[in-house]
């Protein structure tokens, strides 16, 4: 916990310290982007040569576990926005979780890359990542193409869970944020 210093007014009361309401706007952003950084370091430092063609069934029962997890917790704050809970905070939880979907991929192609013939020109997780945001921005350049069946079935889940799920998180934070926008006018004008 951060010590927070009052100063002392002419009136008797306190008044934070000058860097207190700056502090106070930047901790959020500084939570989500740590949580971001964790999971990208987690990305590149999880052991993930372990999986694949050595253990295709802890490999397959990891991928479709978290997916699945993602998934729901997407489902959830996708609900929350829908039913107008105040309490809610998608604005956090939902970028959040899309980066935790995009690893989830990147990690699922970088492991069917150590099978012979899944994927022509996937080597590296960089190429995986690549290859995810590649897929995610329906951009398609060519150069790392999938080859095996699992491979395409993967990059074809990846496409559907994309316009499903992805589609509709990043209408919920829209729909969040233009609700935000309409109350605020709404509290401000002047009555």
């Amino acid at each position: 916990m951060t010590e927070r210093r009052a100063t002392t007014t002419g009136t008797g009361g306190t008044r934070p310290p000058w860097w207190w309401p700056a502090w106070r706007a930047a901790r959020p952003w500084l939570v989500r982007a740590g949580i971001a950084a964790a999971t990208v370091m987690a990305y590149f430092l999880l052991p993930l040569d372990h999986l694949g063609p050595q253990r295709p069934v802890l490999s397959w029962l990891l991928f479709a576990l978290v997916l699945t997890f993602v998934a729901v917790m997407l489902l959830r704050q996708i609900r929350h926005v829908l039913l107008d809970r105040p309490e809610t905070r998608p604005g956090v939880v939902i970028p959040l979780l899309i980066i935790l979907s995009v690893h989830v991929f990147s990690a699922a192609y970088y492991a069917l890359a150590k099978q012979p013939g899944e994927f022509t020109g996937l080597r590296t997780r960089v190429d995986a990542l690549y290859f995810t945001v590649v897929t995610l921005a329906t951009v398609g350049y060519g150069d790392i193409t999938p080859r095996g069946q699992a491979a395409r079935i993967v990059t074809v889940l990846q496409i559907a869970y994309s316009f499903v799920f992805l589609t509709a998180a990043a209408t919920a934070l829209t729909t969040r944020a233009r609700d935000m926008v309409v109350r605020r006018t709404e509290r401000d004008r002047p009555g």
